[in-house]
């Protein structure tokens, strides 16, 4: 892509953070900006990196990780395209807490802390539009540790699947089978979910043998999502064991 053409202040105008922006707001905005193509494992920040923007995702996928003492990987959230990252630790004037990285080729904006709290100063409403966006990741954090805490791991696999669907369910259920595709590899949704990856694929394989998903490589379908909302009671076992 050649990002000289790419027209940032249309492309913030579309963003809920900042679509009530005047255009010499959104022209200040993207000149505080910078675009980034990012290659599948090349990193945004490390870990103790100083935090001085933060990031929107336009294509791709990017994923934010801790590291334990001996090397192991857990990916705290994948971020997609259309959402952001990095907030919260801009305005605590700290460090990155967490590694982030592309998990695919991705394009990144990232936009500057000084434009920004410029503009929280000038506009009561966009400092409003960017907590609600805080609390909502907060609330999605909170949400996490709860199934994290009290979900067993196929109610957590379950959750995932079904994740988004209801806003497509204007009856409050669907009367049709429903695809999805895997957004990343079986391995980072796994850590995503805290749990290994074996035992991810055993949870996904016993979901298929009773009949509630069908497996094709990425591609998921599951025939009755009705059906997939109540845990099967002979899957509590297998739901209490293998994280």
């Amino acid at each position: 892509m050649d990002l000289s053409r790419f027209d940032l202040p249309r492309y913030l105008a579309q963003l809920p953070l900042f679509h009530q922006l005047q255009s010499v707001e959104l022209e200040r905005m993207a000149r505080g900006s910078q675009l980034r193509q990012l290659a599948r494992g090349e990193d945004v920040f490390h870990i103790g990196d100083p935090c001085t923007e933060f990031h929107i995702v336009i294509s791709g996928q990017i994923k934010l990780f801790g590291l334990s003492p001996q090397g192991r990987e857990k990916i705290i959230e994948i971020v997609g395209p259309g959402s952001s990252f990095g907030e919260a630790i801009m305005f605590l004037d700290r460090p990155y807490h967490v590694n982030a990285q592309a998990l695919v080729e991705t394009l990144l904006l990232s936009v500057s802390c000084r434009v920004v709290i410029s503009e929280i100063k000038s506009d009561p409403d966009f400092a409003m539009r960017m907590l609600a966006g805080l609390s909502h990741r907060l609330h999605s954090l909170t949400s996490d540790v709860q199934a994290y805490a009290l979900q067993s791991g196929a109610e957590r696999v379950i959750g995932y699947l079904l994740r988004g669907l209801p806003e497509m369910w204007p009856n409050g259920g669907p009367e049709k089978p429903v695809s999805i595709t895997l957004p990343v590899s079986k391995a980072a949704i796994a850590s995503r979910l805290s749990m290994t990856p074996e035992y991810f694929s055993r949870v996904l394989h016993e979901l298929e043998s009773q009949g509630l998903i069908v497996i094709d490589r990425r591609e998921i379908t599951i025939p009755d999502p009705s059906r997939l909302m109540l845990l099967p009671p002979d899957m509590a076992e297998i739901g209490a064991h293998g994280r």
